[in-house]
Protein backbone atom coordinates (compact mmCIF):
# COMPACT_ATOMS: atom_id res chain seq x y z
CA UNK A 1 0.00 0.00 0.00
CA UNK A 2 2.79 2.68 0.70
CA UNK A 3 4.19 2.09 -2.98
CA UNK A 4 0.97 2.86 -4.30
CA UNK A 5 1.08 6.00 -2.00
CA UNK A 6 4.99 6.74 -3.35
CA UNK A 7 3.95 6.51 -6.87
CA UNK A 8 1.01 8.71 -6.39
CA UNK A 9 4.01 11.43 -5.54
CA UNK A 10 6.43 10.57 -8.07
CA UNK A 11 8.15 14.20 -8.16
CA UNK A 12 11.01 14.97 -11.53
CA UNK A 13 13.37 14.72 -8.90
CA UNK A 14 13.06 10.94 -8.42
CA UNK A 15 13.35 10.33 -12.13
CA UNK A 16 16.56 12.08 -12.21
CA UNK A 17 17.97 10.42 -9.38
CA UNK A 18 17.00 7.34 -11.02
CA UNK A 19 18.59 8.66 -14.19
CA UNK A 20 21.75 9.10 -12.42
CA UNK A 21 21.91 5.69 -11.00
CA UNK A 22 21.56 4.41 -14.30
CA UNK A 23 24.41 6.40 -15.90
CA UNK A 24 26.65 5.67 -13.08
CA UNK A 25 25.80 1.98 -13.68
CA UNK A 26 26.57 2.29 -17.03
CA UNK A 27 30.06 3.60 -16.27
CA UNK A 28 30.86 0.59 -13.69
CA UNK A 29 29.28 -1.96 -16.08
CA UNK A 30 29.82 -0.72 -19.57
CA UNK A 31 27.40 -2.19 -22.24
CA UNK A 32 25.63 0.71 -23.83
CA UNK A 33 22.15 -0.47 -22.06
CA UNK A 34 22.27 1.37 -18.66
CA UNK A 35 23.01 4.97 -20.66
CA UNK A 36 20.23 4.49 -22.62
CA UNK A 37 17.93 3.60 -19.83
CA UNK A 38 19.09 6.97 -18.04
CA UNK A 39 18.49 9.06 -20.89
CA UNK A 40 15.36 7.70 -20.71
CA UNK A 41 14.54 7.96 -17.45
CA UNK A 42 16.13 11.95 -17.47
CA UNK A 43 13.40 12.96 -20.25
CA UNK A 44 10.61 11.38 -18.20
CA UNK A 45 11.99 13.76 -15.65
CA UNK A 46 12.08 16.65 -17.79
CA UNK A 47 8.32 15.30 -19.25
CA UNK A 48 7.06 15.34 -15.37
CA UNK A 49 8.94 18.98 -14.65
CA UNK A 50 6.83 20.56 -17.19
CA UNK A 51 3.49 18.76 -16.56
CA UNK A 52 3.59 17.47 -12.86
CA UNK A 53 -0.29 16.28 -13.38
CA UNK A 54 1.29 13.46 -15.34
CA UNK A 55 0.07 9.71 -13.74
CA UNK A 56 2.66 7.45 -12.70
CA UNK A 57 1.38 4.92 -14.83
CA UNK A 58 1.74 7.13 -17.77
CA UNK A 59 5.18 8.00 -16.42
CA UNK A 60 6.17 4.62 -16.57
CA UNK A 61 4.71 3.37 -19.84
CA UNK A 62 6.59 6.71 -21.35
CA UNK A 63 9.86 5.33 -19.55
CA UNK A 64 9.27 2.00 -20.98
CA UNK A 65 8.56 3.19 -24.47
CA UNK A 66 11.64 5.85 -24.47
CA UNK A 67 13.87 2.73 -23.27
CA UNK A 68 13.05 0.78 -25.75
CA UNK A 69 13.21 2.77 -28.79
CA UNK A 70 16.25 4.61 -27.57
CA UNK A 71 18.17 0.87 -27.38
CA UNK A 72 16.56 -0.27 -30.77
CA UNK A 73 17.64 2.56 -32.49
CA UNK A 74 21.00 2.42 -30.82
CA UNK A 75 21.53 -0.99 -32.11
CA UNK A 76 20.78 -0.66 -35.56
CA UNK A 77 22.62 3.08 -35.44
CA UNK A 78 25.52 0.68 -34.75
CA UNK A 79 25.14 -2.48 -36.77
CA UNK A 80 25.08 -0.16 -39.65
CA UNK A 81 28.57 1.04 -38.40
CA UNK A 82 30.64 -1.35 -37.70
CA UNK A 83 33.76 0.26 -35.83
CA UNK A 84 36.91 -0.37 -37.53
CA UNK A 85 39.35 -1.87 -35.79
CA UNK A 86 42.73 -3.38 -36.01
CA UNK A 87 42.00 -6.74 -35.66
CA UNK A 88 38.79 -7.73 -37.58
CA UNK A 89 39.34 -11.36 -37.54
CA UNK A 90 39.89 -11.18 -33.74
CA UNK A 91 37.02 -13.33 -33.30
CA UNK A 92 36.72 -15.24 -36.18
CA UNK A 93 39.79 -17.41 -35.87
CA UNK A 94 39.77 -19.09 -39.74
CA UNK A 95 39.15 -15.70 -41.14
CA UNK A 96 42.83 -14.82 -41.35
CA UNK A 97 44.57 -18.18 -42.86
CA UNK A 98 41.99 -17.26 -46.03
CA UNK A 99 44.30 -17.27 -48.94
CA UNK A 100 47.35 -18.64 -47.27
CA UNK A 101 48.96 -22.00 -48.52
CA UNK A 102 50.03 -25.12 -46.03
CA UNK A 103 51.36 -28.27 -47.12
CA UNK A 104 49.15 -31.38 -45.49
CA UNK A 105 50.20 -33.80 -42.76
CA UNK A 106 47.87 -36.09 -43.95
CA UNK A 107 46.10 -37.33 -47.11
CA UNK A 108 42.32 -36.46 -47.86
CA UNK A 109 39.87 -38.69 -48.51
CA UNK A 110 36.00 -38.43 -49.38
CA UNK A 111 36.75 -34.62 -49.50
CA UNK A 112 37.39 -34.45 -46.21
CA UNK A 113 40.68 -34.43 -43.67
CA UNK A 114 42.32 -33.04 -41.32
CA UNK A 115 45.21 -30.60 -41.59
CA UNK A 116 47.74 -29.01 -38.98
CA UNK A 117 47.51 -24.93 -39.35
CA UNK A 118 50.16 -22.90 -37.07
CA UNK A 119 48.94 -24.31 -33.52
CA UNK A 120 46.32 -26.26 -33.82
CA UNK A 121 44.65 -29.31 -36.15
CA UNK A 122 41.41 -27.75 -38.47
CA UNK A 123 39.22 -30.04 -40.27
CA UNK A 124 39.65 -29.64 -43.99
CA UNK A 125 37.21 -30.19 -47.10
CA UNK A 126 38.19 -29.71 -50.36
CA UNK A 127 39.97 -32.41 -53.20
CA UNK A 128 41.12 -35.73 -52.42
CA UNK A 129 45.09 -34.70 -52.40
CA UNK A 130 48.15 -37.12 -50.94
CA UNK A 131 50.44 -36.04 -47.88
CA UNK A 132 53.01 -32.93 -48.30
CA UNK A 133 50.22 -31.98 -51.40
CA UNK A 134 50.24 -27.76 -51.15
CA UNK A 135 47.15 -26.13 -50.30
CA UNK A 136 45.68 -22.34 -50.06
CA UNK A 137 42.55 -21.68 -47.79
CA UNK A 138 39.70 -20.55 -49.67
CA UNK A 139 37.25 -20.16 -46.78
CA UNK A 140 35.97 -20.98 -43.94
CA UNK A 141 32.92 -22.36 -42.89
CA UNK A 142 32.55 -22.36 -39.02
CA UNK A 143 35.46 -24.95 -37.97
CA UNK A 144 35.94 -26.22 -41.06
CA UNK A 145 38.58 -24.50 -43.83
CA UNK A 146 37.99 -25.30 -47.45
CA UNK A 147 41.11 -25.57 -49.98
CA UNK A 148 41.91 -26.04 -53.15
CA UNK A 149 45.61 -27.54 -54.51
CA UNK A 150 47.71 -24.78 -55.35
CA UNK A 151 49.59 -25.68 -59.10
CA UNK A 152 53.04 -26.62 -58.83
CA UNK A 153 55.49 -23.64 -59.56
Amino acid sequence: MQVLLYLETLAYWDWFIAALVLVILEILAPGVVFMWLGISAGVVGAVVFMAPELDWKWQFTLFAVLAVVSIVASRLYQKGRPRATDHPALNRRGAKYVGRDFVLDTAITGGHGRMRVDDGTWRVEGPDLPAGARVRVTAVAGATLRIEAVPPD
